[in-house]
C-alpha cells in the first residue's frame, strides 16, 4: 500500500525544491494537498511520479516539477482572483486556491470537471468555481483576473484570454515548440493592454487541443 504522505515529502524535498520551487507557502500547500485524491483510484499509485498522467481527451495530470515552478511564476498574492484554463481533474486549481482569494476553472471535459467539483467538495475546497466549458475561451464572466494558469503546453495564448486578464496580471503556461522538441515554459505580463512573454525552463508537457494558431486561407 502506498504511503502517500511520504510520497507527498519526497516529490517535495526530491523533485520541487531541487529545480528551484522556493516559495515557502507554495512548497507548504504542495506539501498538504494530497494530489493522489485527484486522481482516479487506478492512477493513484503514481500521483508523484515525475511525469505527466494522461487523463484522457487530450488532459494530463502536469508533472509536479513543471507545475510548480509554473505556479510560482505567477507570484500570487492571497488577495488574487485566479483563472486556471484546461484544468483537468482539478489539482492545479485547489492548489491555487491555497495561495489566492478566489479560482474560476474552466475545463471542456465534463466528466473531468465533475470529479474535480466532487474532489474539491470532499476536501473542503471552497474557493473554486467549476464551469464546464471552451478553455480557449476563458471565463469572461468573471473577468479580469490576476493570474491565469494554462494546464498544458499551447501554440497560442488567445486573444480573448489576454483579455480578461488584468492589467499588471501573470499568465504562466508551456509554449509548445517544433514537432520533436521540448516546449518553453513562459511568465506572461500584461502592461499597457499587451502581453510579453519571459522564458522559465524548457518543458516537454504535451500539447493542448486547440490553443493554436487558426489556419490562414490563401488565395
Amino acid at each position: 500500500m502506498t504511503d502517500f504522505a511520504l510520497a507527498r515529502r519526497n516529490m517535495v524535498e526530491g523533485q520541487l525544491r531541487p529545480n528551484r520551487v522556493t516559495n515557502s507557502q507554495l512548497l507548504a500547500a504542495v506539501g498538504e494537498l494530497p494530489r493522489e485524491r485527484f486522481l482516479p483510484e487506478g492512477l493513484r499509485a503514481i500521483a508523484y511520479a515525475d511525469d505527466d498522467v494522461p487523463l484522457g481527451n487530450g488532459r494530463f495530470f502536469m508533472e509536479p516539477m513543471v507545475l510548480g515552478r509554473l505556479v510560482q511564476s505567477l507570484q500570487s498574492g492571497e488577495g488574487d482572483r485566479a483563472l486556471v484554463l484546461a484544468s483537468g481533474r482539478g489539482y492545479g486549481a485547489a492548489l491555487l486556491a491555497r495561495l489566492v482569494k478566489s479560482v474560476t476553472a474552466v475545463e471542456g471535459d465534463a466528466t473531468l470537471a465533475a470529479a474535480a467539483e466532487q474532489t474539491m467538495k470532499e476536501l473542503g475546497i471552497a474557493n473554486v468555481q467549476q464551469i464546464v466549458g471552451d478553455p480557449e475561451g476563458g471565463a469572461p464572466a468573471g473577468a479580469p483576473y490576476d493570474v491565469v494558469l494554462i494546464e498544458g503546453a499551447v501554440r497560442l495564448v488567445p486573444q480573448a484570454i489576454v483579455d480578461q486578464l488584468a492589467e499588471g496580471g501573470r499568465l504562466a503556461t508551456v509554449v509548445a515548440g517544433a514537432a520533436g522538441t521540448m516546449g518553453t515554459a513562459q511568465v506572461m505580463l500584461k502592461e499597457n493592454g499587451a502581453v510579453s512573454g519571459r522564458p522559465l525552463f524548457e518543458a516537454g508537457t504535451p500539447c493542448l487541443p486547440g490553443f493554436s494558431p487558426r489556419p490562414r486561407f490563401t488565395f
